[in-house]
């Protein structure tokens, strides 16, 4: 089970006993040990691993040479991702990342094709299978949204050890309407009114992932399983201390009291009919794109 410790909407200062890695709140982040594995059935055959570098891209241009990474390296799990991974070009771009990226053994990232390694990216975090949308490929090598962090991308050499995984799936917030969109091949296919995070721990602006899924830790979350983002709050001060290192999540409520309203600690909060519909369709890897609005509105199905 995921969750082994929470926060509750009624009591923020109690919690279980100190277990492990932490993830989402009961008003928007909860703390866990484990992500639940996702069923078979949603994921894709892998294609085949990328090729290995050569010295130079089809354009003619060299293939920057990958510095060895020490060993002693961290990995990224999900406690929050080492420091010094650059920033996100284009957190705000809407246009569909369609092709995710699974490592198949431990796979060093770097902050710049080229650059210095930084960390490694192994092939599960808390026992799930890692897939990461791929934002960019640049001189033979390939950028991707960093898990256990907000708007950071790592990069990753050519002769990686890694498969690719197609994407049809996006999900959009759009913070000022409180809106939630699910798109599938880029065509709007249902929208749901969500509730965000409170004044001061606002959700996170930019491109996330689904990163998992867990069991509902508590009744309050309605019986219904909750996606775990790749994101992480922005300001980490502004939760309890005992939430340090939590994630965003998105996931349903025991009613809809609040939908429209501004009262989670940055986690989406939709209807259990919407949550239910996600999970069933939506994969891990696909991306979630968090805006203030967009500027047309998506039509609601």
């Amino acid at each position: 089970m995921l969750f082994d410790r929470i926060v509750s909407r009624w009591g923020l200062g109690w919690l279980a006993a100190a277990l492990g890695v932490p993830l989402l709140l009961a008003t928007g982040l909860v703390t866990a040990r484990a992500l639940t594995p996702e069923p078979a059935r949603v994921a894709p055959p892998p294609a085949a691993p990328t090729a290995p570098a050569t010295e130079a891209t089809p354009t003619g241009e060299p293939v920057p040479a990958a510095a060895p990474a020490p060993a002693t390296l961290p990995v990224v799990t999900y406690d929050p991702a080492p420091a010094g991974f650059p920033a996100d070009p284009r957190p705000s771009d809407a246009t569909p990342l369609t092709e995710g990226l699974t490592p198949t053994r431990k796979v060093a990232a770097y902050d710049a094709p080229g650059g210095r390694p930084l960390a490694f990216l192994a092939p599960t975090i808390n026992g799930v299978e890692v897939t990461v949308p791929i934002v960019e490929r640049r001189t033979g090598w390939t950028a991707v949204l960093l898990p256990s962090a907000t708007r950071r991308i790592a990069w990753l050499p050519p002769d990686g050890d890694w498969a690719t995984v197609p994407l049809r799936d996006q999900i959009v917030v759009e913070r000022r309407p409180h809106r939630l969109t699910w798109y599938r091949d880029g065509h709007a296919k249902r929208s749901w009114q969500v509730s965000l995070g409170m004044r001061g721990q606002e959700t996170p602006l930019g491109r996330t992932f689904v990163l998992g899924r867990t069991p509902p830790p508590e009744p309050v979350y309605g019986g219904v399983d909750v996606f775990a983002l790749g994101a992480i709050p922005d300001d980490p001060d502004a939760i309890p201390p005992g939430l340090a290192g939590a994630h965003i999540g998105l996931h349903a409520w025991q009613d809809d009291d609040t939908l429209g309203e501004d009262v989670t600690n940055g986690c989406i909060r939709l209807t259990r009919s919407g949550q239910r519909q996600l999970l069933d369709e939506v994969r891990p890897g696909s991306v979630v794109l968090v805006v203030d609005a967009l500027p047309t509105p998506p039509p609601t199905a």
